[in-house]
């Protein structure tokens, strides 16, 4: 354990890395608070991924494991996701990243080979909780369009674009010399080539029948034993996919022209029946219309009652815009199942892994480009299940994101008794088919909670307790606003292009319960929770009016060579500036000389409002345009129970709400905080020059863009992926913007003057510019004061200058501890009075004491290049640390780690750091992650208890954890996919099938494909790799320390079994020198007494 006297540090002896500089600020004096222990060391920190929530992004593959009740979906990127039961979910990602086409799973054992784009093959090993790659097989020569691997078995049949087919042994993942070749299979049948083989699968009765399906309609039935074709089948339309009736007599074509084409095994010449689902029949008995192309079909069987037959695709063209559909054909009733999204793919669940028996589907899962639905296929209606997984996250593109580790135990299920009132009905009432694999046995509980905000303005509560996620509750910001009905209405005082309610940021007060979003079209709306449901006759509304002038400032170089932009006073910071409304506005909507001024962007409703048990809108402050200026979006945000403020700024300034008596205290341009302590020469420039609106999730535009330029909605994903530097907390905000911007707030309770004695409310801010200030707010003592008196105001003026934009800022006591904001315990504003009473309190922050002249706090200060430790109320900086030189720090936050406090930041060149407090000392800093683009840098953060999570994919979110701890515990927290399960026996064939040779035809297929009968294949045709879960693979694998341990290991291993081996060939030869010497002797008795003559 290092201990840091800070008085020692000040008299010039320095305790910290070469990288940090430490200056002189305490007074000398023997206090024990002098020396803070620093508990948090470097082997506290370990990087690793935990888990991946979410849809599959862009899904391209699926397959299910009958018997485990396991479904695996590949995606066009490389990933693999597996689900299990509710809350047992797995990752995996393919090095090459090519997208996955196929997947085949070995039924009951564990085990899945996938087939990629890249021609390659690969199984996975299922058996582990973190799946891994045995085997690969590169094809070089051949590109592979289709895999079928028999139930049972271990030879994999591989169809390749040139037509021909390929058999893998998956157990060595060698190929076999037995070869199907296209011409060998249509002959003279054909004169044109077949094209690429699209489907293979074996007769369902006899192992030794191969169908053959290619592209351009023809089939070939062929016998494995023979090796030649029993029958060829030939339709002039493309082929799309076949299905077999389960007793091997009949098999089902569907066809690119929309038809549906049954054929009889023993009659090739033509088929049997033609249907076409949808398609218009003519009167006059001619052939129907075509239709779109049926991608996919199945033939399912049932042992009571007539068969499915289910596919995708088929729709007459004249049906434009229409929602993709799944058809399901069951005897002589049709039924069109719309769907959201584009159909991927589909696969019936059935109640017997055994293709040769009565198949009973009971289920159809459904997978769709944004979605994954599971059909009841025994239910009237064919209602869906409800899905247990969080794929939900996309239902509107995530804007922004929070993660609170290690809360109030009370909260997750306060969320999701009223988020289980917003459940959909009309679902299966059966439980959840994918039902395989177990839950982790982890030892980690605390309550975690993720919240996302979204582009239509909704903001969701998840569980993400446990290494799960589980939805608990939504909230719907966008009703408190009134809609357009058409275009013509659309208000043209929008900001941005679309998603008018995006949710720009938030801030949640665990606690408390308070939640307050600032949105794209400069609002901020204030919730409280409550479990009663209440009607709101009017929206409270306050209406600001942030105004000011540009002016250019050369910035005193502290440190670095910035030169920025702030704002001059402009706007009035009297509260009577704003005057509150509980109706929208009506405002001159024009100003003298034609400009839009006093004009909202959005329009609030005034009919009654009914709120449901949750989030109740408490109050929603609107920024209005000014002199046809639109208002600035809002770069930072914070709320405070304890004081009942609000406080957000932007590039005009700073405001400040008291949002229980609904008024305005504060609207200050950033040049007026600063008072007579202004350390910036201003040079005065035209207001109306070259401005343009800027934001948190605005793209950097040049500064020459007039006001009519508008900011991109959060959702473009901000497809400018330049990241050069950037000056505010968002990170193509305020690139080239020449002002300074309100990038940071903080309520703390802290001695914020020089020479103060006793703690007061205060509000910290941060600006683009690298300066901290600090305003002191006094707050009326009792709760019925606080609604009688307003909140004094006054400023303390700059508190520090660092390089960058503050990112974050933070209290932290004498010991060394966090010292969290005070807060006030929830109460239900809508229950009894005596209830809300009892409940009542507030629990204010413990206030430092300090005697005069000595300093009992530090404020922790982070910026995009800095780090800094603040005595206060002196104001000396004890510790600084340079982060970064070459990029900048994309978000940082104070978290409490269960050894001690630290600062953790994410860096635009993608490390992960972590430094200790107070020294700064760096004690992680990994090359995690680069930006790639501006959804990582808007979504990533940090928690406490070393975790952290950021959107992945559009559709993922990706958590992952810096605690060397949650790291050895985490095999332990993840679920397991495979679980011990018999398999069901096989069908019995009957007395008669047996007698008479009925019923199912089984193949040794060792015989005909194995190396002795069908010799060697090319080796230039495939090229085999082993696996990093193989132990070829762990030997190339290893490296570093672990590596070398690993190797060490392995190499003693060898050297024993060599030793092993030479020691049994010493007793053999010792073995055999006695044998030589007995029948040495033996000889030699033999002639003993004989005479020469005599042998």
């Amino acid at each position: 354990m290092k201990k840091f006297n800070i008085r020692k540090v000040l008299d010039g002896l320095t305790a910290v890395s070469s990288s940090s500089s430490s200056s002189a600020a305490l007074q000398p004096g023997n206090r024990e608070n002098d020396v803070i222990q620093e508990t948090l060391q470097s082997e506290h920190f370990q990087l690793c991924k935990t888990v991946r929530h979410g849809f599959p992004y862009q899904p391209s593959a699926m397959a299910f494991d009958p018997v485990q009740k396991i479904l695996a979906i590949g995606t066009q990127n490389g990933a693999l996701r597996l689900f299990g039961r509710a809350g047992v979910e797995c990752y995996c990602q393919h090095e090459s990243g090519s997208a996955v086409i196929q997947l085949q799973f070995l039924v009951n054992e564990g085990a899945l080979v996938t087939a990629l784009a890249d021609d390659s093959l690969h199984l996975w090993n299922l058996r582990q909780k973190i799946p891994a790659i045995l085997h690969s097989l590169k094809f070089s020569r051949e590109r592979i369009t289709f895999c079928h691997l028999p139930f049972q078995s271990k030879w994999l049949y591989i169809g390749t674009e040139r037509g021909n087919i390929h058999i893998v042994n998956v157990e060595s993942f060698s190929l076999s010399g037995y070869v199907i070749m296209w011409n060998k299979a249509i002959e003279l049948s054909s004169k044109t080539h077949p094209g690429p083989v699209v489907h293979i699968s074996d007769n369902p009765m006899d192992e030794g029948k191969l169908l053959i399906g290619f592209e351009c309609g023809f089939v070939v039935l062929w016998d494995l034993k023979s090796k030649k074709a029993d029958y060829r089948y030939s339709y002039d339309e493309a082929i799309h996919s076949v299905a077999w009736h389960h007793e091997g007599k009949l098999f089902v074509c569907s066809h690119s022209d929309g038809t549906l084409t049954t054929w009889n095994v023993r009659s090739p010449a033509k088929p049997a029946q033609i249907i076409t689902p949808h398609g218009k029949q003519p009167k006059d008995g001619k052939k129907p219309e075509p239709c779109k192309p049926i991608l996919k079909v199945e033939y399912k069987t049932a042992r009571a009652g007539e068969p499915f037959m289910i596919l995708s695709g088929g729709l007459s063209y004249d049906t434009v815009g229409r929602r993709a559909c799944l058809t399901v054909m069951h005897g002589k009733s049709t039924a069109v199942l719309e769907m959201d999204y584009p159909i991927v793919d589909f696969l019936a669940l059935c109640e017997t892994p055994y293709p040769n028996d009565y198949q009973e589907p009971y289920a159809v899962v459904v997978l769709l480009e944004k979605d994954l639905v599971v059909i009841d296929l025994a239910q009237p209606g064919y209602p869906s299940f409800e899905n247990p997984y969080p794929l939900t996250i996309h239902e509107s593109p995530v804007t922004c994101c929070e993660y609170f580790a290690d809360c109030p135990a009370e909260l997750i299920p306060a969320l999701y008794s009223v988020g289980s009132r917003q459940k959909r009905q009309g679902y299966s009432k059966k439980k959840w088919p994918i039902s395989g694999g177990n839950w982790g046995q982890g030892a980690q509980s605390y309550p975690e909670i993720i919240i996302t905000g979204h582009a239509d303005g909704s903001v969701k509560f998840w569980d993400a307790s446990a290494l799960m996620l589980q939805v608990l509750y939504k909230l719907k910001t966008a009703k408190v606003f009134e809609k357009a009905r058409n275009k013509e209405e659309k208000p043209s005082t929008d900001i941005v292009d679309e998603d008018p309610f995006a949710i720009q940021s938030l801030a949640w007060c665990p606690e408390s319960r308070l939640l307050c979003v600032a949105g794209v079209s400069a609002h901020v709306i204030v919730y409280r929770f409550s479990k009663q449901e209440i009607t709101t006759e009017e929206v409270q509304l306050l209406e600001v009016r942030m105004q000011c002038e540009l002016n250019e400032v050369d910035s005193p170089d502290v440190g670095g060579d910035q030169a920025s932009a702030v704002t001059t006073p402009g706007a009035s910071s009297s509260p009577q500036s704003s005057v509150p409304q509980t109706h929208p506005s009506t405002s001159s909507n024009n100003s003298s000389d034609g400009l839009r001024d006093n004009v909202p962007c959005l329009r609030v409703r005034n009919t009654p409002l009914k709120q449901s048990p949750g989030y109740q809108v408490e109050l929603v402050i609107q920024l209005v345009w000014v002199s046809g200026e639109p208002p600035q979006q809002i770069t930072s945000l914070a709320v405070n129970s304890a004081y009942g403020l609000v406080a957000f700024g932007n590039g005009n300034g700073l405001a400040v709400v008291d949002y229980l008596q609904k008024t305005l205290l504060l609207n200050m341009g950033t040049a007026e905080l600063y008072g007579s302590s202004d350390p910036h020469q201003r040079q005065p420039r035209s207001p109306r020059k070259a401005r343009q609106p800027s934001g948190g999730l605005c793209d950097g535009n040049d500064g020459s863009a007039g006001s009519e330029d508008r900011c991109k909605s959060p959702t473009s994903d901000a497809r400018d992926n330049s990241f050069s530097r950037s000056r505010s907390s968002s990170v193509a905000s305020i690139d080239k913007e020449s002002r300074e911007v309100i990038s940071s707030l903080h309520f703390c309770d802290c001695l914020s003057r020089k020479c103060e004695v006793t703690a007061v409310a205060s509000l910290w801010l941060g600006t683009s510019v690298g300066t901290m200030l600090a305003i002191s707010l006094s707050v009326p003592s009792t709760p019925e004061l606080r609604l009688q008196q307003s909140v004094g105001i006054s400023f303390c003026g700059s508190v520090v200058r660092l390089k960058g934009g503050i990112m974050r800022m933070a209290l932290m006591d004498s010991t060394g501890s966090l010292q969290p904001p005070a807060y006030e315990c929830w109460y239900d504003l809508n229950a009894p009075e005596e209830e809300k009473e009892r409940t009542r309190r507030r629990r204010p922050a413990s206030p430092p004491s300090t005697q005069e002249n000595q300093d009992s706090h530090y404020a922790v200060v982070c910026s995009e290049k800095q780090a800094k430790v603040v005595a206060m109320p002196s104001q000396n900086c004890v510790f600084e640390h340079n982060i970064t030189e070459n990029s900048f720090v994309l978000r940082a936050d104070v978290v409490v780690m269960p050894a001690g406090i630290c600062i953790a930041c994410f860096c635009a060149n993608g490390h992960i750091m972590t430094l200790s407090l107070p020294s700064l000392r760096p004690l992680l800093d990994v090359n995690y992650l680069p930006l790639t683009d501006m959804r990582i840098a808007r979504t990533f953060c940090f928690s406490n208890l070393g975790q952290a999570l950021y959107l992945t994919s559009p559709t993922e979110i990706q958590r992952l954890t810096y605690s060397q701890e949650t790291c050895d515990n985490l095999q332990e927290m993840l679920g397991e996919l495979f679980t011990p399960v018999e398999t069901p026996e096989a069908p019995n064939r009957g007395f008669f099938k047996g007698l008479f040779g009925g019923g199912a035809q089984s193949l040794d297929r060792e015989d005909l494909f194995g190396e002795l009968a069908a010799g060697k294949a090319s080796r230039s045709l495939a090229q085999h790799i082993p696996g990093p879960g193989s132990m070829e693979g762990m030997k190339g694998a290893a490296s570093g320390v672990v590596g070398e341990l690993a190797r060490a290991r392995i190499a003693l291993d060898e050297r024993g079994q060599k030793l092993g081996e030479l020691e049994e060939r010493t007793a053999a030869m010792m073995a055999s020198a006695d044998s030589f010497s007995k029948h040495a002797h033996d000889v030699m008795l033999k002639y003993k007494d004989k005479k020469w003559y005599q042998l």
